[in-house]
């Protein structure tokens, strides 16, 4: 019989026949008392390379701390990470997202070989969030996760800069807007820590949205990297985990379906990441919930946007915790009637419960009230029509532009679009289109920050349109539509696309657009073939015969 708590890994430690497993537990400091408790797994994303997760290994011990003093044995273990802003704008960044799924797999594994009883994971960067709660969500044993937290702004001539400052002044450098001097400084400054990007760009969105969701502590999140209270955060998800592990509350007992619409509310009022579409339809499917595309847009439909965060708005991550932290958006929703009340967390509590505990600053002006909204609507926006059947995402956040119609200028790889972008070949009113950049045509699907940055630093940002099969930095910002499906490598209409064919953005309508008709894209489709692929051997091919479309999560399948 299991002991209390040990419901899977008294299978490994107790019992005489165990006697070879324990014996080489104690040869890593293991002792009968440690081995008799329920077996914790810390799932650390923790890498050398990159401010993001660099701290996690310190985090880690207080997670440990608090497990061992809640009558658990933590045993910690570690995963890849990948940091897009460093291999951003580089064949580096086709490993991003296959990472992700790396992530989820590696953790799924040590798990369950090991048998833990429950599990806490530590994420970072962009990948590791969902790529941590996608295997929290296969595995289903009693576990959450804990983000790491923001990066602090670095200073540049007195005012916050963040990481998307320094992919814009490339632009302005390029364009001859910016001295060496103040380009050297910017880039010098503007990451003074550990911690990932502090706009509301990726990592800070997915890790509201998971918060939201309620497999993250309410308010952990916004607790910033270096900030004092964070080892204690830390401390509380280790005691944290082990209520979970005598209440057998698991993950897929709280993402349910009213969870994600909670998730995706919180994303849409914060201003936050596409990158979110791909990632809550990946975690949706292995939590056997039917998400789709289309949801997004229904929600954003009905959610204002709130929060006024980077990059389309002037605060950063501290800022919003100096304010109340994540719990004041989820008051606020919950005010607007916009948040499912009754969905259980990890806390134990309701979704409700924990928004009603708020505690904001007097005078905060980072997210707005409900009679003051930036937006009427939220965030992003799906877009369908003849280049885009399967749907794709555009962020709305942080301009008024809803209508573009111009020239497109096709490029096959983001090089070729950066290059002409430096080269000052890109006209006000193009689209920039780059195409075989989707989740099996990059492979990976890269993210074009460098290029949506160049842009705006040539000034280029509001009279010019890209799309692309490829992804968008949470940090983008402009008239930029990512994750266009089906992908060109599989003959999506993208594939069809000339320099010179006029495409149509109509937010209103939710379209986009060539002006040709059905048959005239089917007939160039007919003489079309794709590209070689680059890579036939190793983790990148397998990675491209495995992975779906952008519009079901970039999820690989066997």
């Amino acid at each position: 019989m299991a002991m209390e708590g040990k419901k899977h890994s008294h299978a490994i430690t107790t019992g005489a026949g165990r006697a070879g497993a324990r014996a080489m537990l104690k040869a890593v400091g293991f002792t009968d008392d440690d081995l008799s408790r329920p077996i914790i797994g810390v799932a650390n994303t923790w890498i050398e390379i990159g401010p993001c997760t660099y701290h996690l290994r310190e985090l880690a011990e207080y997670v440990k701390e608090g497990i061992r003093a809640a009558g658990g044995t933590p045993m910690e273990f570690n995963t890849v990470s990948i940091s897009d802003g460093i291999t951003m704008g580089s064949q580096g960044m086709k490993a991003s997202l296959v990472s992700r799924e790396v992530i989820a797999d590696s953790i799924e594994l040590v798990a369950l070989g090991n048998l833990f009883d429950g599990l806490v994971a530590l994420s970072g960067c962009d990948k590791t969030i969902p790529g941590t709660v996608m295997a929290l969500a296969r595995l289903n044993i009693p576990s959450l996760m804990l983000y790491g937290g923001s990066i602090m702004p670095g200073q540049h001539h007195n005012h916050d800069v963040t990481i998307q400052d320094v992919f814009e002044a490339i632009g302005a450098h390029a364009a001859g807007k910016m001295s060496e001097a103040d380009f050297k400084d910017i880039e010098d400054h503007a990451c003074p820590g550990a911690g990932a990007c502090g706009g509301q760009f990726t990592a800070n969105t997915m890790a509201i949205a998971f918060e939201a969701l309620g497999i993250s502590p309410l308010g952990s999140a916004s607790v910033p990297a270096t900030h004092p209270d964070k080892p204690e955060t830390a401390r509380q998800c280790g005691r944290m985990v082990m209520d979970l592990v005598r209440k057998n509350l698991c993950p897929r007992d709280i993402m349910t379906r009213k969870a994600f619409e909670n998730s995706i509310t919180a994303v849409l009022t914060t201003g936050g990441s596409t990158n979110s579409v791909l990632h809550l339809l990946a975690v949706a499917q292995e939590a056997g919930v039917d998400l789709k595309i289309e949801d997004f847009d229904r929600i954003s439909e009905k959610t204002p946007l709130l929060a006024d965060l980077k990059p389309g708005g002037r605060y950063v991550a501290s800022d919003l915790f100096e304010a109340g932290g994540n719990a004041i958006v989820a008051n606020r929703l919950l005010e607007a009637g916009l948040l499912h009340a009754d969905e259980m967390t990890v806390t134990g509590r309701s979704m409700g419960e924990e928004a009603r505990q708020a505690k904001e600053t007097s005078g905060q002006q980072v997210v707005h009230g409900l009679d003051d909204p930036l937006k009427p609507t939220g965030g992003y926006v799906i877009l369908k029509g003849n280049l885009s059947p399967e749907g794709c995402v555009l962020k709305v956040a942080g301009h008024q532009k809803v209508y573009h119609r111009g020239p497109a200028r096709v490029f096959d790889c983001e090089e070729d679009a950066m290059k002409a972008v430096q080269q000052g070949a890109i006209q006000p009113n193009d689209v920039v289109v780059i195409r075989y950049e989707g989740p099996k045509g990059g492979p990976g699907m890269r993210e074009m920050l460098a290029v949506t940055g160049a842009l705006v630093g040539r000034g280029l940002g509001e009279s010019v349109a890209l799309m692309t099969d490829g992804r968008f930095s949470g940090a983008t910002h402009g008239f930029m539509v990512g994750h266009v499906a089906p992908e060109a490598v599989v003959g999506g209409p993208i594939a069809a696309l000339r320099n010179g064919d006029t495409v149509v953005f109509d937010v209103a309508k939710r379209r986009l657009d060539v002006e040709l008709s059905d048959t005239e894209i089917a007939e160039r489709l007919k003489s079309w073939t794709p590209p070689k692929p680059q890579f036939t051997v190793g983790v990148m091919a397998k990675y491209a015969k495995l992975v779906s479309s952008a519009s079901e999560g970039a999820v690989t399948r066997a």
